[in-house]
């Protein structure tokens, strides 16, 4: 089994993090966004309105305007970046063991199992705040800077 986000979950998440991490800065060009986290430059407009319209983001149009985060980062999940770009994460669509809409004909006996590890997921990414994803990344991105490992991180 494997868990991962779609494209659009993917360049949003990556969107906010970029935004999330030049907070406080002013506006951000979106090609600024995409070319530092590796976005379709084409791509990427509909991502951050999607963004926008859920009040993640608010975009300043003109030469100076840009886009830039509409709360603080810590005040932005993961959880809600996720959501807004791929929509509800706890929403069971099809029944694991049987090819039928889940609960047509009852739950089945892995449901539980089921929601309470999808309910688990989404504790975990709602608790995540962007404040804390962009901490993390900077920290990576100083241990890997060239020239880290000499001078022992």
């Amino acid at each position: 089994m494997q868990i991962t986000l779609g494209k659009r979950g993917d360049y949003a998440v990556r969107a906010v993090l970029d935004l999330a991490r030049h907070y406080g800065t002013g506006m951000r060009k979106a090609r600024h966004v995409a070319d530092a986290m590796h976005i379709p430059p084409a791509y990427l407009p509909q991502i951050l309105a999607d963004l926008v319209r859920q009040g993640i983001l608010v975009a300043t149009p003109g030469r100076d305007g840009g886009y830039e985060l509409a709360r603080p980062p810590r005040a932005i999940s993961l959880l809600e970046v996720v959501e807004a770009a791929e929509g509800p994460l706890n929403a069971i669509r099809s029944c694991v063991l049987r090819d039928i809409p889940c609960g047509q004909h009852g739950f089945c006996a892995a449901h539980e199992a089921w929601t309470d590890g999808q309910q688990a997921l989404a504790r975990k990414l709602a608790g995540t705040s962007f404040a804390t994803l962009a901490k993390r990344d900077s920290a990576t991105d100083a241990a890997t800077a060239p020239g880290a490992a000499r001078r022992g991180r």
